[in-house]
Parts: C-alpha cells; sequence; structure tokens
C-alpha cells in the first residue's frame, strides 16, 4: 500500500501531460502511485500515458470509454486508489520538487489528520510564478491539526481539490464523490472541509496551477457555466441533510454570491445575452438560501442588493460606470506622470547647467536597493578616508531603513535624486549608471561589479542567448563609454572586464572593497549575527547558495535540503539562500534548514556561517577571502555549462572538496573532508589566485586613488598575516570553554552577491 495515490485525470492535455507526471515520478519522495485517467480525450493522451505505465511500474493507466468529464474522472481514479492519502493533479499542472517529501513530512508532524490544505502558485505561459494571494491562511502556527472551526478562513482560498490531501479512509467512510458538471469542486471541497475530524496546513507551494494562453474550460464562454447553481444546490442539500453543520450557512452564502458574481462580471464565462437570465437566476438563488440577519461587510452590501433585486440592467450601468471611472482616472494619471516627466527634464537639465560639487558623491547599487556591496564599502570609505566629501545614497523607499545615519538619501527619479546626479562631482555604481545621466566634464564614474567574474558576462554573452535574456548590447557599450574607473578585485577580474566591456576606462586592481568587512568583524559580530538568523550555538552552519540556472524559467533548489538536513543530523544546520523564490520558498524552513533567500546582506550570511556549499556563484571568491571551508556540488556541470559557461575550470583548480552527486556532499560532510587537510591546501591555492589584495583595505585604496588623488600605492598585507574573523565553530575548536562577549554596537556590513 503506497502512502499517496495521485490521481491525474487528462482531457486535451496532450502538450502537458508528460511535465505533469513526470513532475510526480521525479518527487523525492517515491512511496507514491499514479492514476493516469483518459478521459476518452481525442488527442494523444492515452498514448502518453500507456508510454509512462509502461516505463514507470508506479503509474496505473485507466482509459474511460466515454467522455464523463473532470469529476467522474476523478471519481473512477479513486476507486482504483490504495494508498493512504488521496492527492488530485490536473493534467495540466504539476508538483513543485520534493512537494510531496513535505506533504508527508508535515501529515506525520500533525497525528495524520483527515485533510491537509496546501499552496500553489500560478505559473503563467510567460514563464512568470506568481504564489496564491491568500497564502496566509497556510499559516502553520498554532495548534494543529484542528477543526474548520479553529480556522474559517480556510474557506477563503481557492475552493479546488487539488491543493489538499485527503485521508483516503476519511473519503470512503463519508462517501464523498465528485458530481458531474462544470464547478464539480464546489460540492466537494465545502463538504469535505467542514465534515473533516481534523485538517492541518502546509505553508509552502506544492502545486504549479497553469494559466494557459487559450485560458482553460472555465474560461469558454458558455451557457454551461449555469451549473455552478446546481453545485450549491448540493452543498447546502449536503447541509441541510446534517443539522450539526448548520451554523456554516452564513459563511456559505456569502462565498456563493461572491461566486455567482465572479462567474456573472467575468468577461469570458456567460453569453451576452445569458447575463439577465443568470442574474435572474442568482435573484432566486439569493432568496432560496439567504441566512436573515446575517451581518454583511459594508463594501457587500450594495453588490448583494443588486443580486437579491435581479437588477441586470443597473448592474450594466454601475459597471460601465466604474469602467469609465477607471478610464478616466487612468487617462489623468499618465498626464500626471507626463507633467512630472517634463517638469523633471527640465529640472536636471536647469541642475546640468549649474556648478558641479566637488565635495559631493552619489552612491547607487542593484538599481535601488539598500545600504552594500561595492559602493556601500566605498560610502564608508569616503566617510572615513575623504570626511570633506558629503555621501548621498539613491534608493528606493523602502530600502532607506538600510542606510546609515550620517549618510543623506535620494529616491531614484525624484527632484533631488536628479539634483544629485546633475552636480555630484563623483558617481559610484554597480550595475548600468541611469540611462538619463549627461555625464558632465569634470564627473567621475566609478564602476564596481558585483564580484568576481567566474561564468560569462558582458559582450561574451552574444553567443549564450540562454544567459543574455535580452541584453541590449549597445546600451551596455554607452554605459561602458561613461565609465572612469573599473574597481577589479584581481588579475582574473581585470582580464575578463577589459575584455567583455571594452572601454577607456582605468581599471584598479585593488581588491574587493566589500570583503573589507571579513578582517574587521569580531567573534562578538559572528555570534550576534549568528543568533539573528535562529542558528543554534553549537551548530554547525552551512551556508547553501546556488547560482541561478539560466537554462532554467522557474529556479528551485539543485538540493533536497530537508534530507540533506536529515542525512547530516541534529550537529549541522543549513541557510539556503537560493535565487529567484519562484512561487514562494523553494524549500520548507525548520529548526535545521532556515531558508535565508530574502535576506539583504549575503556578508552577514557568510559572516554568521562554517562553510560554504555552492556551484558557480562568484560568492566562493568572498567567501574564500574568509579563509572558511568551501564545498563545490556541481551536479549538473554539462547543462550549466552549455547555457552560461564558466571561464575558470573549477575541477581543476577548486577552492575545496568538490561533490557531484547529494549522496557525494552528504559524505563529504559526514567524513569531515569539507574541513580537512587537502580541502585547506586547495583552499590556500585559490586564496592565493583570486583574493591578493583582500586585506581589509581595498576600499581605503580606492578612495585615496579617486577622491584624494593619491598615485603611492597602500601597502598591502600578505596572506600570511591576514586575520579574518574564525568561523563559530573554529573558534569553539580552539578555545571550548571560551565565552562570546556582548556586542557593543553594530557592524557595519555590505552586501554581496
Amino acid at each position: 500500500m503506497p502512502r499517496f495515490s495521485v490521481i491525474v485525470p487528462a482531457y486535451k492535455v496532450q502538450a502537458y501531460l508528460p511535465a505533469c507526471l513526470e513532475s510526480v515520478l521525479s518527487q523525492s519522495y517515491q512511496d507514491l502511485e499514479v492514476i493516469a485517467v483518459d478521459d476518452c480525450s481525442p488527442d494523444g493522451v492515452g498514448a502518453v500515458i500507456e508510454e509512462f505505465a509502461a516505463r514507470d511500474p508506479r503509474v496505473r493507466a485507466l482509459r474511460l470509454p466515454e467522455n464523463q468529464g473532470l469529476g467522474r474522472a476523478r471519481n473512477a481514479g479513486m476507486e482504483l486508489a490504495c494508498g493512504d492519502y488521496l492527492l488530485f493533479l490536473d493534467g495540466d499542472d504539476t508538483l513543485a520538487p520534493h512537494a510531496l517529501r513535505a506533504v508527508a513530512d508535515r501529515l506525520k508532524e500533525t497525528d495524520e489528520p483527515d485533510v491537509l490544505v496546501f499552496d500553489y502558485a500560478r505559473l503563467y505561459w510567460t514563464g512568470e510564478t506568481v504564489r496564491n494571494k491568500a497564502a496566509a491562511q497556510l499559516a502553520e502556527a498554532g495548534p494543529a491539526p484542528f477543526r474548520l472551526t479553529d480556522r474559517p478562513g480556510l474557506l477563503r482560498l481557492l475552493m479546488v481539490a487539488w491543493n489538499k490531501a485527503y485521508r483516503r479512509e476519511f473519503v470512503l467512510r463519508e462517501g464523498f464523490v465528485f458530481p458531474p458538471g462544470l464547478y464539480e469542486d464546489t460540492p466537494w471541497t465545502y463538504p469535505v472541509l467542514m465534515t473533516a475530524g481534523s485538517v492541518a496546513t502546509l505553508d509552502r507551494v506544492c502545486v504549479h496551477y497553469r494559466q494557459r494562453r487559450a485560458g482553460n474550460i472555465l474560461g469558454t464562454v458558455d451557457r454551461a457555466h449555469f451549473d455552478v447553481f446546481d453545485q450549491y444546490d448540493r452543498v447546502f442539500a449536503f447541509v441541510a441533510a446534517r443539522p450539526e453543520l448548520d451554523g456554516w450557512r452564513p459563511v456559505l452564502f456569502q462565498r456563493m454570491v461572491d461566486h455567482l458574481l465572479t462567474v456573472y462580471t467575468r468577461g469570458d464565462r456567460l453569453p451576452r445575452d445569458a447575463r439577465a437570465a443568470f442574474l435572474r437566476k442568482a435573484r432566486t438563488h439569493y432568496r432560496r438560501y439567504r441566512v436573515p440577519g446575517a451581518p454583511l461587510p459594508l463594501y457587500a452590501r450594495l453588490r448583494h442588493t443588486l443580486v437579491r433585486r435581479g437588477l441586470h440592467r443597473t448592474f450594466r450601468v454601475l459597471r460601465w460606470a466604474a469602467a469609465l471611472r477607471r478610464r478616466l482616472r487612468g487617462i489623468g494619471a499618465a498626464s500626471l506622470r507626463a507633467l512630472r516627466g517634463a517638469a523633471l527634464r527640465l529640472h536636471y537639465r536647469v541642475q546640468r547647467a549649474l556648478p558641479l560639487r566637488a565635495d559631493r558623491a552619489l552612491f547607487t547599487a542593484d538599481g535601488g536597493h539598500g545600504h552594500g556591496c561595492q559602493p556601500g564599502a566605498l560610502e564608508e570609505a569616503v566617510r572615513t578616508h575623504a570626511p570633506h566629501v558629503r555621501t548621498t545614497w539613491a534608493a528606493r523607499p523602502e530600502h532607506h531603513h538600510t542606510l546609515p545615519p550620517a549618510t543623506a538619501r535620494v529616491v531614484p527619479g525624484s527632484a533631488a535624486y536628479f539634483t544629485a546626479l546633475a552636480r555630484s562631482a563623483y558617481l559610484v555604481g554597480n550595475g548600468h549608471f541611469d540611462a538619463r545621466l549627461v555625464k558632465r566634464r569634470g564627473q567621475v564614474l566609478v564602476q564596481t561589479r558585483r564580484g568576481t567574474p567566474l561564468t560569462h558576462t558582458g559582450l561574451d554573452l552574444q553567443e549564450r542567448p540562454a544567459a543574455a535574456r535580452g541584453t541590449d548590447f549597445g546600451a551596455l557599450l554607452a554605459d561602458v563609454d561613461r565609465w572612469d574607473y573599473l574597481v577589479s578585485g584581481n588579475r582574473h577580474s581585470t582580464l575578463v572586464w577589459e575584455r567583455v566591456h571594452p572601454g577607456r576606462y582605468t581599471t584598479l586592481e585593488f581588491g574587493s572593497p566589500r570583503n573589507d568587512v571579513f578582517q574587521r568583524a569580531t567573534p562578538a559580530d559572528v555570534a550576534r549575527l549568528r543568533a539573528s538568523l535562529g542558528v543554534p550555538e553549537d551548530a554547525v552552519a552551512i551556508l547553501y547558495a546556488p547560482a541561478r540556472r539560466d537554462y532554467r524559467r522557474t529556479q528551485c533548489s539543485p538540493l533536497d535540503l530537508e534530507r540533506v538536513a536529515l542525512r547530516l543530523g541534529p550537529r549541522f544546520t543549513l541557510l539556503a539562500r537560493l535565487p529567484g523564490r519562484d512561487g514562494g520558498p523553494a524549500d520548507p524552513a525548520g529548526p535545521r534548514v532556515i531558508d535565508v533567500s530574502g535576506h539583504p546582506r549575503v556578508a552577514e550570511l557568510c559572516l554568521a556561517s562554517d562553510a560554504l556549499v555552492t556551484d558557480y556563484a562568484s560568492l566562493m571568491v568572498d567567501y574564500a577571502a574568509l579563509d572558511r571551508p568551501i564545498v563545490l556540488h556541481t551536479a549538473d556541470e554539462e547543462a550549466f555549462e552549455a547555457a552560461r559557461g564558466t571561464y575558470v575550470d573549477l575541477r581543476s583548480c577548486p577552492p575545496g572538496a568538490v561533490a557531484r552527486s547529494e549522496d557525494e556532499l552528504i559524505d563529504v560532510f559526514a567524513t569531515g573532508d569539507w574541513n580537512g587537510s587537502r580541502s585547506a591546501r586547495s583552499r590556500a591555492a585559490f586564496r592565493e589566485r583570486f583574493c591578493p589584495f583582500d586585506d581589509g583595505r581595498a576600499a581605503e585604496r580606492v578612495v585615496r586613488r579617486v577622491v584624494l588623488g593619491e598615485t603611492a600605492p597602500v601597502p598591502v598585507l600578505p596572506l600570511a598575516e591576514r586575520r579574518p574573523v574564525p568561523s563559530a565553530a573554529a573558534g569553539r575548536a580552539r578555545a571550548p570553554q571560551a565565552t562570546v562577549p556582548a556586542p557593543t554596537g553594530a557592524l557595519a556590513v555590505p552586501d554581496s552577491h
């Protein structure tokens, strides 16, 4: 008997069904069966199912003699199911990676509830993934399992069958089946949730709900949408047969009215000549199931009044008026934007006619993010070594809390921003400078980039369209032509940058300013950062930070982090920083897997961790400056090389141990190779090649050359004499009885990537 029976009804989805079935069969949790139901589909669905059944014994193929609809196809699948829990997955949707393992773990944690509700994300045909807006209802805080009366907000979720796992014994005992019709999920989901003796939630995206360009069956203009009335008749008949559920009638009534209005107002549901009849029938249902005296939210009273009286023409007039209002508001907003843009352009032109301010410097990072990365380190160095220069930081308002009090702040696109852009003598950034910038005589532009280029970038992306993603190479070169200085961390970076960003700028091969903090931080800072992240005091914290996969539209963890944490045991804690958290966290957070993907400062994560696991990310160069263990996990080397490519053969000069599979990675930590002598020798050679100037004074070198005009080089501390702050694990090994003093002040830690 498998743990899960995944029932997949399929009709006219031959193009999507292989991805659907593969997403189930490739799950890291393997105790399952797939019941694929061909609902007499006229396309190649049957052949796809037979192919999967022939190659994997977990797939059971079922072909219906005639088309019966989604609900009855699911019923046919349930009759064959023998798993502990039932899951439904439409043939054009997919399971997220590791979803079943997360579901299995949550079921075990919550004592095998009757129903487990999990989250989903809409996957658009453009590749965009958007998480369910009502995800807050799935919070796992509080007692679990529970009854629906304890969490009635679950009824605000999309009422579908495929965002839940159902205990099969519970379904059979209650005799739940799907009715025929277009809205078959309605009389299934409400009764199941109201009847369940125990319910639990999983705050994780487990299903990717495909939004096809041509729409789905509910987006077909047809009178078949009148089926929604029959389905709510079934829901209220179910409640009428069970007096103990009578208290749910007011909630069900409001949900019914909202649902009917959705069908009525959507332009892709009802034929124009059927709208009046639909609203008249909605009036009948309103009066039939209304609960007298039930309170209504203020915003809903007008809508309910229109339904109760069946005022079709009034409804149309109000909708036209609302549409006209939105149109006029849009025109007014566009006019105001145009007027504001013209005023700002004029303001910028006037400011450019005024004298430059030699004592002003404008900084920005990552297109308007907060204080950090290379520009953040340089801004701090300017205030320290050139205090006569006043610094200004351009960041969006939500990032202003990260800025030091001594730094002025402006919002990109504001009048103050254009004033600073026009009159500051120094402009410092790590990406493309503002396209509206007109460089003036005497202005100095300092480009810092974001790290050491280990993977192809700049003009080299012309041959790699997957990584280029529509890059405007003409604009790239126009931006390069404005640079005066480019900050480089090492000889490798200099050679790459000057080739892929050809220009007349001067390269300052002075080290990586954002790594200066590693030489200044103290054990107290490390302890404070670990505590803020929730890392246990005696744990070995592993920072997992893989590179973005250009060949994937959606990003997911190459590792099953929960499995890795389980195999490594309680001694280790994983800090997971994953690129592009499409659809929410890619892996569940927990006591030994902490999701830090949204943490704004990577340097803080480096300081808090004891080791780094990565693949091709340039973060390994920054981490090498810390002289802490690095482990490479390169399971998809061929695919990554084909999509983006690397400049460095990491197999011949790795910064530490190398694992080519998940099991090898686990073995590297289980055997201690991650911090052994061989790993230390590899890291030493890597540091010598890529961190020759990272002695804590890189930012000072840049400021003295660019701002103070000094030509005498600042001496570089030899590698052997550098003392970066030790990790917490290393500190315990050196002085197991020592205590960490309380921090006396906050440490300014620049961001890194």
